[in-house]
């Protein structure tokens, strides 16, 4: 039985609390980290904290990071979220809702973290199969972080610990990750995904990312637990 302790960066989403499963399930004693970073809304924040309780995790830590100073995303600045968007071309450009260095920033935090208290697992949910074609989700990104991380650290360099950066979603579909995540036990309901949700929470129904867990759903042969308003 495995007594490593890991930092599980979460966000509220399937994937991430997907993660988190997973890492419990390998005996991993688990620190979540998750950010408020000047994103749309808080919902997701919320939802990540539910998570990290219902696992009981060691401790979870919340950022406050403010990425509208620097905008450039429909995330962080006064850009629309895309609607209802064909699938198809998800993949063929980087759309408006990637956040610039987002996923540098986060393992970032959670590497300079995990010196502190001398973890040398990370977990993220990123997924180089259902995702909108950001370029911090795929394997030769997360390769270089982790060669990074241990280039650059006092505690890698004196040999106290290997970083290593874990990915078990990267090559699932979501159908695959939702499938996962109800064998795991997950309360999906508890998760988020909405880019664009309405004031009193319920997903739009229409962004990239609601499409891509809609499809999942079906796919996976399940009805998804969260509300819908369905924007136009």
């Amino acid at each position: 039985m495995k007594n490593q302790k890991a930092i599980i960066l979460l966000s509220g989403g399937i994937d991430s609390a997907t993660c988190l499963a997973m890492a419990v399930k390998q005996y991993f004693q688990v620190y979540c980290l998750t950010f408020n970073y000047g994103q749309r809304h808080s919902i997701e924040i919320e939802c990540a904290r539910k998570i990290a309780q219902g696992f009981a995790v060691k401790e979870h830590k919340i950022m406050h990071i403010n990425l509208r100073q620097i905008g450039g995303s429909a995330l962080t600045d006064e850009i629309p979220v895309p609607h209802n968007r064909e699938l198809l071309l998800m993949h063929k450009n980087i759309p408006v809702t990637y956040v610039p260095a987002r996923n540098t920033i986060f393992l970032s935090y959670a590497l300079a973290w995990a010196e502190v208290v001398q973890i040398g697992d990370i977990f993220i949910g990123v997924n180089a199969v259902d995702f909108s074609g950001y370029p911090d989700c795929r394997p030769a990104y997360i390769k270089k972080f982790e060669e990074l991380a241990n280039l650059a650290t006092k505690i890698a360099i004196e040999g106290i610990v290997r970083f290593v950066i874990h990915t078990p979603l990267i090559k699932l579909t979501k159908a695959d990750i939702i499938k996962t995540a109800k064998t795991l036990g997950i309360d999906l309901s508890l998760t988020h995904s909405c880019y664009d949700p309405s004031p009193d929470g319920s997903a739009c129904g229409v962004c990239d990312s609601c499409l891509l867990r809609l499809k999942g759903f079906s796919e996976a042969g399940s009805k998804d637990p969260i509300l819908y308003c369905y924007k136009k």
